[in-house]
């Protein structure tokens, strides 16, 4: 695995506990779906995570949700297709609306680092549980290769004594 893989997977990381760190203390943060909600609960997400999109609710309801609970500041967390770009958008417009400020760092940092590789917050504890397996698998391969060329050292040092 690439220097520049790894670098970019410890971003997201980085990224991950920043938003761990943010959603306790306060921030709702707003997901499209079920699924979203529970990788987020399978990266160490806590806080409070609202669905936006499959739980039954049009988007005024989730505005009207997160306004009654009295926050001034919402984390938006969509998919990083077409769609999810669009909810982003209009959701932003609306809290714009009712003053609640629309924290876009988290979605804006994952997107930048594995939009290319990640269409959906579902897949991303996939494509990370996928990425450590080839990092290990990588580490595996190269410690192979180097007991391999010190055997053959070895066995070069030994024709040469004789």
């Amino acid at each position: 695995m690439s220097t520049r893989l790894e670098n970019r997977i410890e971003k997201v990381f980085r990224v991950l506990d920043r938003l761990a760190e943010e959603s306790g203390k306060g921030p709702i943060i707003i997901v499209e779906g079920r699924k979203d909600v529970n990788t987020l609960r399978a990266l160490a997400i806590e806080g409070n995570i609202i669905c936006a999109k499959t739980c039954g609710r049009s988007l005024l309801d989730v505005v009207a949700e997160v306004d009654k609970k009295g926050v001034r500041e919402v984390i938006l967390l969509m998919d990083f297709d077409r769609r999810g770009k669009e909810l982003t958008r209009r959701l932003t417009k609306h809290f714009e609306e009712i003053r609640i400020k629309s924290n876009l760092f988290f979605w804006i940092g994952l997107r930048n680092l594995v939009g290319r590789e990640v269409k959906a917050i579902e897949g991303l504890a996939t494509y990370l549980e996928n990425q450590k397996k080839k990092r290990l698998q990588a580490r595996a391969r190269k410690f192979r290769g180097l007991g391999n060329s010190n055997s053959r050292v070895k066995r070069e040092e030994q024709i040469r004594k004789v």
